[in-house]
């Protein structure tokens, strides 16, 4: 005990000590108190979205043919390391020498990539040629990458809108920045123009879109946050030398498809680590849009995929409505508008994915692409597109299907540029006949809405043709051909792959097959002898068939085992049927992480999988109608901008429960394998029973699109 008094008399014996310590345990007090708050918010961060999110899904091989880029959603700036060697986003998961860091990319498309403007890459010394950055580690999560090389630089970067921040530290000693403003990836570049000062370099550069079809321009604005020496290198390529006792530099970046000044106004004043968790907030309010509970390795798939679904298209529009449109024009809309399209393989996922969940931007995409017809439409892309872009094909389509969702379009605006383009579309090969064809009833149907019947009528018979071309390339399944690819003139697929392609009339598909249960049959065959290919897109919407029949449960069995089961693949972009299969899953969260050759294609297979997880498809572009199939999840919730919330719920779930034993919709029986657009977007609870055994009776009531021929 006396040891005790003494030190109890120690530490509160005079005013000083005792002053003194109060102040430490008032400070020591505080610290507890933030210790649960930090602990609550570490949860929640782990909670969030963005945390599950994987960002070097893809990113290796020809798997994906994805990047962890720096990005933010719907924008064109995404800061990108290239590597060697590298994959079609000029990045490969497991190279070790990176080239540098660049500014653009379109992500998962084909023709060897597209993007890479603007090349920077950090350096020792002052050879830039020699200096090798070999990459010691690297993480990433939405918005943000930081990569160390054994060098000792560290490179960290932040993006949100368009807007990004490189921040590097380096060794003491002789440092620079090397800058290639004629860096591409395959598209190529074109021209470019410059200024700088003695912390900016600003312009504009010109490169080919992808498979360098047409032509783009971006303009840019650069700030260093240090007083730098240019030295000119050639006429596109410079170097910044910094100052020898520089340490750490931040390279700010912003990027405008209007002109200079626009690109200089998107650089904010967010400093690095602010910008960092603005950029991660805005990409869990994109992602929060979906909220699932259930198995957490598929919950991690799940966003990883969502979050590639909504890096395109990219946001043209300032703030103040002005904007480049596809002629080069500077115009002004109260729209904010988009581009960057690749709607030939998308529009039948990521579209109809962005419709349903991001209505108020999906507003401004119908817009956008309405303007093409006002502006300037190609195949693949004008001589002056204000950002990159890849395709257009099936537009129409598109725009079809969202005046039915209840998006405004002006069709009798654009009226002569749609029927200029359905009267040149190409029927010369067995695919171009069926996927023409498609193009050629969305326009009948918008004569229709336009009150031109007459007209109307007469695009539907052009639009009926597609039996002439069916009976002659795709009813006979004999021929020696019909599971090769590229058989017959056709772009991507087989004749088996192609010859569902009528989502229009399945009404009439069935007639041609022979009846429903010849259809049925044949499908059986396709599926049954593994003559699908989800590689690429030709197919990917057959699964849901039999839900135009009465054997809905085999659509159902086939969505699930597509997203999460053994799938045996015989088909790829660069061989017919291969003699060695891939057996495996289609979808896994690493770095190769699609089929061989599968490119995600700006988010069209990725939205295939997101729609699957949460138990709908679309069962015909141009119409507002989904199917319904067993989800992933026990719960899944679309958390809709209007406030409503639509609740997807899952009794019995396992997985070999993905039959659907029964439905109520809104606390009352649902005896339909569908739902529209418009129930969805109302709010409301689904709940579906799951077995592990079909439910073949009683049948439930089916939607079956019709090509009527009179109006």
């Amino acid at each position: 005990m006396a040891n005790s008094n003494t030190s109890i008399f120690f530490i509160f014996g005079n005013n000083h000590t005792c002053k003194y310590m109060k102040r430490i345990i008032i400070l020591c007090a505080c610290f507890i108190s933030l210790v649960p708050s930090f602990a609550q918010k570490m949860q929640e961060s782990r909670q969030s979205p963005s945390y599950s999110v994987n960002v070097f899904l893809g990113t290796s091989g020809d798997h994906g043919q994805l990047s962890p880029a720096a990005s933010a959603p719907f924008s064109m700036l995404s800061i990108v390391p290239q590597t060697y060697p590298d994959i079609h986003t000029g990045y490969e998961y497991y190279a070790k020498e990176f080239l540098g860091f660049a500014h653009t990319c379109i992500e998962g498309v084909g023709c060897r990539g597209s993007g890479g403007n603007i090349l920077v890459k950090p350096f020792l010394s002052s050879d830039y040629k020699n200096c090798l950055l070999e990459k010691t580690s690297q993480s990433a999560s939405p918005g943000y990458y930081h990569v160390s090389f054994s060098n000792g630089i560290d490179a960290s970067f932040a993006v949100n809108g368009r807007y990004g921040i490189h921040q590097y530290t380096f060794p003491e000693g002789k440092k620079g920045l090397y800058i290639d403003l004629a860096h591409t990836l395959a598209n190529g570049f074109v021209e470019e123009e410059h200024n700088t000062s003695t912390d900016t370099l600003s312009g504009w550069v010109d490169a080919g879109t992808t498979c360098s079809a047409g032509k783009y321009r971006m303009y840019y604005y650069l700030y260093i946050d240090k007083n730098v020496s240019w030295k000119k290198v050639s006429d596109h390529e410079l170097v910044a030398e910094l100052p020898d006792d520089a340490t750490s530099v931040q390279l700010r970046i912003g990027l405008s498809s209007v002109n200079e000044d626009y690109a200089k106004a998107a650089i904010g004043k967010d400093k690095f680590d602010a910008l960092k968790i603005k950029g991660s907030n805005i990409w869990n309010n994109i992602l929060g849009r979906i909220k699932v509970s259930g198995n957490k390795e598929r919950e991690s798939l799940l966003y990883s995929l969502l979050y590639r679904v909504v890096q395109s298209p990219y946001r043209i529009s300032e703030h103040d409505g002005h904007y480049r449109a596809t002629n080069g024009t500077e115009q002004t809309s109260s729209d904010t508008l988009y581009n960057g399209w690749s709607v030939w393989d998308n529009y039948g996922t990521q579209l109809p994915l962005l419709s349903l969940l991001y209505p108020e931007k999906y507003k401004g995409m119908v817009q956008s692409l309405s303007n093409l017809y006002r502006f300037g439409k190609k195949d693949y892309a004008t001589q002056h597109e204000p950002s990159n872009t890849v395709r257009t094909e099936h537009t129409i389509v598109v725009l079809l299907d969202a005046y039915r969702k209840g998006y405004t379009v002006d069709f009798a605006g654009i009226l002569d540029s749609l029927k200029n383009e359905i009267d040149r579309l190409d029927f010369s090969h067995p695919d171009k006949a069926l996927e023409s064809s498609y193009d050629v009833w969305a326009f009948s149907e918008i004569l229709s809405i336009l009150g031109k019947k007459d007209l109307s009528n007469q695009y539907k018979q052009k639009a009926l043709e597609y039996k002439n071309y069916w009976n002659k390339d795709f009813k006979d399944l004999t021929k020696r051909d019909v599971d090769r690819m590229q058989a017959r003139g056709m772009y991507q697929g087989t004749i088996w792959q192609y010859r569902w392609l009528v989502p229009y009339d399945i009404a009439g598909l069935k007639e041609l097959a022979g009846g429903e249960e010849a259809f049925i049959k044949q499908l059986n065959t396709f599926f049954g002898k593994d003559y699908y290919s989800h590689a690429n897109e030709p197919d990917i919407k057959a699964p849901v068939l039999y839900d135009a029949t009465g054997e809905s449960w085999k659509s159902q069995y086939l969505m699930h085992k597509i997203a999460v089961d053994t799938m045996i693949q015989y088909y790829f972009n660069d061989n017919a049927r291969g003699i060695d299969p891939y057996i495996g899953q289609v979808y896994k969260n690493k770095p190769q992480a699609l089929l061989q050759t599968m490119d995600d294609d700006a988010g069209a297979m990725s939205s295939w999988f997101v729609f699957s997880a949460c138990g709908l498809f679309p069962a015909c572009v141009g119409y507002p109608v989904y199917y319904l199939n067993v989800p992933l999840f026990k719960t899944v919730i679309f958390n809709l901008p209007n406030g409503k919330r639509f609740t997807i719920k899952t009794e019995n779930l396992s997985d070999n429960a993905c039959f659907i034993q029964s439905i109520r919709f809104n606390g009352k029986v649902w005896n339909k394998n569908y739902i529209t657009q418009q129930q969805i977007t109302a709010g409301g609870e689904i709940i579906i029973h799951a077995s592990d055994k079909p439910a073949k009776d009683p049948k439930p009531e089916i939607w079956v699109s019709e090509l009527k021929t009179k109006n």
